[in-house]
């Protein structure tokens, strides 16, 4: 929607007037910008296609397995399939491109793009003290900078909790503050270093030198909030410093540890940007019923038995998005459930996890105000763009763009709520 659909028009003879806006057309309107989220969780080991994609379009699909565990919130999502980012391969490697679209991500000369979290960050990040958090069950994660480069992870439920809200003691509060000085006096230098070095150049040394400027003005205002927020006191809330599961075979109550902060994070708005890669691991995790390591079950050749476990090993990561949601559901701020401002990213970058294949990607989006309770089926053969989606959902945080990666215009069939 354009900035002059959001207002009424008066048209006649050709002409359109923009009228301000009215009391009339106020009401039930907030006078400020709604706050908008964005979550984006991914499995890195696969999701079995015939227990999450139903077998028919639409918004009378009968639910698979998975889907039956998130039945009480059908209405809040869309499931869709047939959808892919193109010239993307590269069996594992393609977490990289997950949120970025970027192509080729196993060839040798690769270079990640900015991923959908980040470009978000960069441009709404200032409204909160965490312009965003990159978090993993173990590992690389899922967000990647303008240059392409991998911001680290956070792994351990315990320390991101203590960086949103324990203040730290004074002395440890006026070092941070020294810190933060430090670093941009030093900044100070560099720049004025820099700009007499501009004048001696020319061509394509020239702009390499303004995209480092670029970089730098990038630093200096990380520092400046940092500052900022330094002064600010953490908000307050009814939870204890969680006691972290150091046991990686434990999957569920890791994941359960860290949705429990996300949660925390996205209802004290002390960020509205968070991505959380689950990843897989070479180990036989610790649910009942499982005696077969996760990833030698992801490649089951359609064996039924290691399918069998398969599916409770995925039912158990299901069932803790599933209480991920509901704590945004039950969770209300101005009036509306935390869900409604929430979009929730779930999927993988593989389709089929047992022969690497990137295509028909498992993709489910919940709340966020869209028209949900349907399931978009796209041609299996002939993938629909992803990266299309992702241009809806930067429209829908508010930034006026068409354009994502190889993803031009927004997706089709998903409309606003």
């Amino acid at each position: 929607m354009s900035r002059f659909e959001r207002r009424f028009l008066l048209r006649g003879a050709g002409v359109a007037l923009a009228l301000p806006l009215l009391e009339s057309q106020a009401l039930g309107q907030s006078s400020k910008n709604p706050k908008r989220r964005l979550v984006a969780i991914e499995v890195a080991l696969g999701l079995h296609a015939a227990n999450i994609i139903p077998q028919q379009s639409g918004r009378d699909y009968q639910s698979p397995i998975y889907l039956k565990l998130l039945d009480d919130y059908r209405d809040q999502f869309t499931i869709m399939s047939g959808v892919s980012h193109p010239e993307v391969g590269g069996g594992h490697d393609s977490y990289k491109s997950f949120l970025t679209c970027a192509p080729h991500p196993n060839s040798a000369g690769f270079r990640n793009s900015i991923s959908l979290d980040q470009l978000a960050a960069a441009k709404f990040g200032s409204e909160t003290r965490f312009a965003s958090l990159a978090l993993s069950s173990s590992g690389p994660g899922l967000s990647w900078s303008r240059s392409g480069v991998e911001i680290p992870t956070q792994t351990r439920p315990s320390q991101v909790f203590k960086q949103l809200f324990l203040a730290g003691k004074p002395d440890e509060q006026k070092l941070q503050l020294q810190r933060l000085s430090e670093g941009r006096s030093v900044l100070d230098v560099v720049m004025e270093k820099t700009k007499r070095l501009h004048t001696a150049l020319t061509g394509r040394d020239r702009q390499k030198l303004d995209q480092y400027f670029e970089a730098v003005r990038e630093a200096e205002r990380r520092l400046a909030k940092a500052e900022a927020w330094q002064q600010k006191p953490k908000p307050s809330v009814d939870a204890k410093v969680p006691r972290d599961e150091l046991d990686r075979t434990r999957i569920v109550e890791r994941m359960r540890l860290m949705y429990d902060v996300m949660h925390l994070a996205i209802e004290t708005d002390s960020t509205r940007f968070i991505t959380y890669n689950i990843s897989g691991m070479n180990s036989v995790p610790v649910i009942p019923g499982i005696d077969i390591d996760y990833h030698n079950l992801s490649h089951h050749g359609k064996d039924p038995a290691k399918i069998a476990q398969l599916t409770i090993v995925e039912s158990a990561i299901i069932k803790e998005f599933r209480r991920f949601l509901a704590k945004l559901s039950e969770s209300v701020e101005e009036g509306q459930a935390l869900l409604d401002s929430t979009m929730v990213l779930f999927g993988s970058n593989l389709g089929n996890a047992s022969s690497h294949d990137t295509k028909n990607m498992p993709i489910l989006l919940a709340g966020g105000g869209f028209k949900h309770g349907q399931h978009l089926a796209f041609d299996r053969d002939q993938n629909y763009p992803l990266p299309n989606l992702f241009v809806s959902m930067l429209q829908r945080l508010g930034m006026e763009t068409d354009r994502f990666g190889t993803g031009i215009g927004t997706m089709r069939g998903l409309e606003i709520g």
